[in-house]
């Protein structure tokens, strides 16, 4: 039905009512959402990852940013582990250095590795392989199962496991649809997206590994997992990147950045 973008804008139109709306491109219109941009900010672990996520009180922080862009917030999803592709190995962030790496099109995005010294390169989903393929662009990111789904491991020669970010996607409604549901159907929506929500995490954790094991299966690309000491440099080099997102979002952003790495401390 088109770009992540205008998927989010039918739904803010009413053509669409209910739609997966990705940070990577909301964050251009509900900059809040950039926080899912960043690199080594939320819980590494699922148990503290998945309470931040479910929180109501974290949940409803995002509500009027989301309000003032004409969608309401039903809740958040995880998709997997964000992994870099390239034609070399990722391992330090001077491996980054004048990358030309796809990014999704928010300025969150495009910062994250900005920081590394890579240049992003705002390309369309569907065009990424195609980019990849020509040398027009040098690396991706992405969850395990939309590598394989896509066929990114087919055109490029390295998967790096950093476990940098995690794809969160946010469940949207059209804001007068959902306001115009009868009560009760509107619990049953909210609690089906709870549910949802909750599932997910292990949905999701069984189909990146199934996709990965497909990838190895077929063979042509090698995986490479950072040690904590790389991850750590990495970690060092992402800070620059949460303070381009404070000057985006103000105080609200600052206190979302409090909020996900007080967790993460728990």
């Amino acid at each position: 039905m088109g770009t992540s973008a205008q998927l989010t804008e039918l739904t803010r139109n009413g053509s669409v009512n209910l739609a997966f709306a990705s940070p990577g491109h909301l964050a251009d219109t509900v900059p809040e959402t950039g926080l899912f941009n960043l690199h080594f900010l939320l819980p590494e672990e699922q148990e503290p990852a998945r309470r931040l996520l479910e929180a109501p009180a974290f949940i409803s922080a995002f509500e009027p940013a989301y309000h003032n862009a004409g969608l309401q917030l039903l809740g958040f999803v995880p998709e997997g582990w964000m992994t870099w592709t390239a034609n070399n190995p990722l391992r330090t962030p001077a491996d980054f250095q004048g990358l030309r790496f796809r990014t999704m099109t928010s300025e969150t995005a495009a910062e994250a590795f900005r920081s590394y010294g890579a240049d992003p390169v705002q390309t369309p989903f569907a065009q990424v392989y195609s980019d990849l393929q020509l040398g027009n662009i040098d690396g991706q990111s992405n969850p395990v199962f939309a590598i394989e789904e896509m066929g990114f491991h087919e055109v490029q020669n390295v998967m790096t496991m950093a476990r940098a970010s995690r794809f969160i996607a946010s469940v949207v409604a059209n804001e007068d649809w959902f306001a115009g549901l009868p009560s009760q159907e509107r619990k049953w929506l909210e609690e089906t997206i709870a549910q949802l929500s909750e599932e997910a995490w292990t949905l999701q954790e069984d189909l990146n590994k199934e996709r990965l094991e497909t990838i190895l299966e077929q063979g042509g690309i090698r995986v490479v997992r950072l040690t904590e000491t790389e991850r750590e440099a990495f970690r060092d080099a992402s800070l620059p990147a949460r303070q381009r997102f404070i000057e985006l979002t103000g105080e609200k952003g600052q206190a979302l950045i409090q909020r996900a790495t007080s967790i993460a401390g728990d």
